[in-house]
C-alpha cells in the first residue's frame, strides 16, 4: 500500500511534476507551498476532489508553521512515510558582489532550513514505524559551485546534500533512507530568476521537470533494503 507523501514546492516545477507522478499511481499526496493558488492548480491537475490529494499553504521557512502543517497532514491523510523536499528559490542579483543579506537569508531559509524543518517533523513517526524515505531535490550546484548558480544557492544546496548524508549516517539503522538528487539544468519557472533567462533554444536542450520526477519515483519504488544515496542527472 502506498504511503502518505509530502511534497514541498508543489506549486510548480519539479514539485508539481512529482505530485502528478505520484497521484496517477494512487499515492496519498500532501501538496505544500507558499502560494495557495499554485497549489490549487497542481491539485486540479492531479485530480482535485479526491481525498488522496490535498493542498496545504505553508511557508517552509517557518518552523512552527511546518510543524503545524505536518500534524494536520497526518490527521487528514495518515502517517507520513515519504517526504520529497523540492522547495527552492534563487534571485537575479546572485553574484557575491551584489547578493543582499535579505536575499541570502531567504534562499537559505527556503532551500535548506525548510528541508530541515520538514525532516525534523516527520522523523519521529518514521522512527516509531521503522521505515521512511526522504528525497531531497538538490542541484548539480550542490556538487560544484558556478557563477550561474550564485553563492547563496550553492551554499544552500551543499548544505542540503550534507543533510541527506547525515540522515543516512544516523537513521539507516532505524529503517529510514534518504536520497539526494542532483539535477542539471531543468526547464522550470525558476529559470526566470536568472540574471539573463535562457532563450527557447537553450530550454529545449534542458531536462524537463517530469524527468526528475521519474528519478524520484525510481528511488521510492526500490525495495526498502536499497538506498540510492545520490543521483546525479544532467541533460544529454
Amino acid at each position: 500500500m502506498n504511503q502518505t507523501c509530502i511534497v514541498t514546492g508543489a506549486g510548480s516545477g519539479v514539485g508539481r511534476a512529482v505530485v502528478l507522478k505520484l497521484a496517477e499511481r494512487g499515492w496519498p499526496v500532501a501538496l505544500v507551498g507558499r502560494r495557495a493558488e499554485n497549489l490549487r492548480e497542481t491539485a486540479r491537475l492531479a485530480g482535485e476532489g479526491t481525498s488522496r490529494v490535498r493542498a496545504y499553504a505553508c511557508d517552509v521557512g517557518d518552523a512552527a508553521a511546518v510543524m503545524t502543517t505536518c500534524r494536520q497532514i497526518e490527521q487528514d491523510l495518515g502517517p507520513v512515510g515519504v517526504l520529497v523536499n523540492s522547495a527552492g528559490t534563487n534571485v537575479p542579483r546572485r553574484a557575491l558582489a551584489e547578493l543582499s543579506l535579505e536575499d541570502y537569508h531567504r534562499m537559505i531559509a527556503t532551500n535548506l532550513h525548510g528541508a530541515f524543518y520538514f525532516v525534523q517533523a516527520v522523523l519521529p513517526g518514521m522512527r516509531e514505524r521503522g521505515e521512511g524515505t526522504i528525497v531531497n531535490i538538490v542541484s548539480d550546484a550542490g556538487k560544484l559551485a558556478s557563477p550561474k548558480a550564485g553563492p547563496g544557492y550553492v551554499m544552500s544546496k551543499f548544505g542540503l546534500a550534507g543533510l541527506t548524508q547525515s540522515i543516512n549516517a544516523e537513521e539507516r539503522a532505524r529503517g529510514i533512507r534518504a536520497c539526494a538528487i542532483f539535477p542539471g539544468d531543468i526547464d522550470t519557472p525558476l529559470l526566470e530568476k536568472r540574471p539573463q533567462p535562457p532563450d527557447a533554444a537553450a530550454r529545449q536542450r534542458m531536462m524537463r521537470a517530469e524527468d526528475v520526477a521519474e528519478c524520484v519515483l525510481f528511488c521510492l519504488q526500490l525495495p526498502p533494503r536499497v538506498i540510492v544515496e545520490e543521483m546525479l542527472v544532467r541533460p544529454r
